[in-house]
């Protein structure tokens, strides 16, 4: 399991001061760029050896709502590794530690060229396994 917190900020909320739904998905995409970062994979190196991750299927549940200047943690869980996929659970707490949001998220890897689906380099594919176990 991987934790980030996030301040929200005037320009993720809407004119009441509530966070506009869409920017949830800007606040899970943040969390799992920095899981894979802190993993040892930033996604720049990823791309010079042709890897491109990409979100190929997304079910996500609002449960409370966030406000302006609220400071958030969003939780990620790798969930399950395939050869050519992984996917994640993410949640998001408020500061009561309130669960506000929850994500299936469903990632594919491809080939940065020929954007086709590609196997996962194998010692990606062998940490991610031993984390998602």
């Amino acid at each position: 399991m991987h934790s980030i917190k996030y301040r929200t900020y005037y320009e993720d909320t809407d004119a009441q001061g509530v966070v506009y739904y869409a920017n949830y998905l800007r606040f899970i995409e943040r969390a799992r760029t920095e899981y894979l970062r802190e993993f040892g994979y930033q996604q720049k190196e990823l791309l010079k050896k042709n890897v491109i991750f990409i979100v190929r299927k997304l079910s996500i549940k609002y449960l409370s709502p966030v406000y302006l200047d609220e400071i958030i943690r969003i939780e990620s869980n790798l969930r399950k590794v395939k050869k050519l996929s992984f996917n994640f659970l993410q949640e998001i707490y408020n500061e009561d530690n309130q669960k506000v949001c929850e994500a299936e998220v469903f990632c594919g890897s491809i080939d940065a060229e020929t954007r086709k689906p590609f196997m996962l380099p194998f010692e990606i594919q062998k940490k991610m396994i031993k984390e998602s176990s």
